[in-house]
């Protein structure tokens, strides 16, 4: 259901174009929500220090966690001391917690353990953005700054910087939720555009995305790529496992089969390893070697043009100029 969904977004067909009606209440109460927040009906929290939101405007994967990680260690490169919120998607839990490189995925979310492994930064979850902050800033009181995974369209939160992420997809057939992938109209005002995969349109910066040269087991054992034997079996829980597969073809890897899953699947569930030595994503692998501990997670690196941290460093000062004006 969810892939032919997706398909039907790429162009305004039949599908499209019955779905049409049922988005305009979609955008009406859109718009409604985004006003009343701008006239002060709803209220907003504005943290002490600078936010950087890293967001996209379609529905479903763009790419955008492997460069919310990029943006943190930038900033902790730059010597700030910065920490990340996230919403926790897909997790088993309600309440506002710290992510702990331990934590189960269940309990806060695949992308941010994904995080909190590669940063080694704080990451705090929960549903209100504002109350993740609050607490991260209470338990981190040194903080800097505030990367926040996704979250462009939780306006509770005040933000200073936002940058949207597209992939290859683009807007789509243009429409809005559910007759596209549109959560909010395009274009709108955004400080940073970043495309990837050449989306027709776009215009931003350029992230090229790579599969790293080696595999990782969960006890820290690194396998080449090119030494790799079958037979390989891929599995991929995100939003667009074709591209994960296609990317492991391109790099020459042998795949016996492949085995598409819905985005944040519990493997929990189990899945049939049919004999096969696993690949996945990171993001899978966090579930997954709860019960595979032999599956092999392909690193995804993320390669943004030079001209994209020139302009966020120039942003960022001058928020942070703001900041110790304030101080």
């Amino acid at each position: 259901m969810r892939a032919a969904l997706q398909r039907a977004w790429l162009r305004r067909g039949a599908a499209a174009r019955l779905l049409w009606p049922l988005s305009l209440p979609f955008a009406l109460l859109a718009a409604l929500r985004q006003g009343a927040y701008r006239i002060g009906l709803l209220a907003t929290y504005r943290a002490p220090i600078p936010v950087v939101v890293v967001g996209n405007v379609v529905a479903g994967g763009a790419g955008k966690t492997p460069l919310v990680v990029a943006v943190a260690q930038h900033l902790r490169e730059r010597g700030l001391r910065p920490g990340i919120v996230s919403r926790g998607y897909g997790r088993d839990t309600a309440d506002c917690r710290e992510v702990h490189a331990e934590s189960a995925a269940a309990d806060v979310g695949d992308e941010p353990l994904l995080v909190k492994r590669h940063t080694a930064l704080p990451v705090f979850v929960s549903r209100d953005r504002p109350e993740a902050v609050r607490a991260l800033l209470a338990a981190h009181p040194g903080t800097q700054a505030i990367v926040s995974d996704d979250g462009l369209q939780h306006f509770a939160l005040a933000r200073d910087i936002e940058i949207v992420v597209f992939d290859e997809g683009g807007i789509g057939n243009g429409l809005r939720l559910p007759a596209g992938p549109l959560r909010e109209a395009w274009p709108r005002h955004a400080d940073l555009v970043v495309c990837h995969g050449g989306p027709k349109g776009i215009e931003g910066h350029r992230m090229a995305r790579m599969l790293a040269d080696w595999a990782v087991r969960a006890d820290g054992t690194q396998f080449l790529l090119n030494d790799l034997q079958g037979p390989l079996k891929a599995v991929a829980g995100i939003a667009n496992p074709e591209v994960f597969f296609r990317m492991l073809r391109e790099r020459g890897v042998p795949l016996a089969a492949t085995q598409a899953l819905p985005d944040h699947f519990d493997f929990d569930a189990g899945i049939d390893a049919e004999g096969c030595t696993l690949l996945c994503t990171e993001k899978d692998a966090v579930k997954l070697w709860r019960t595979h501990p032999r599956a092999l997670a392909v690193p995804l690196l993320v390669d943004v043009e030079p001209a994209f941290w020139r302009e966020l460093d120039r942003l960022l000062d001058a928020k942070l100029s703001s900041v110790r004006s304030r101080t």
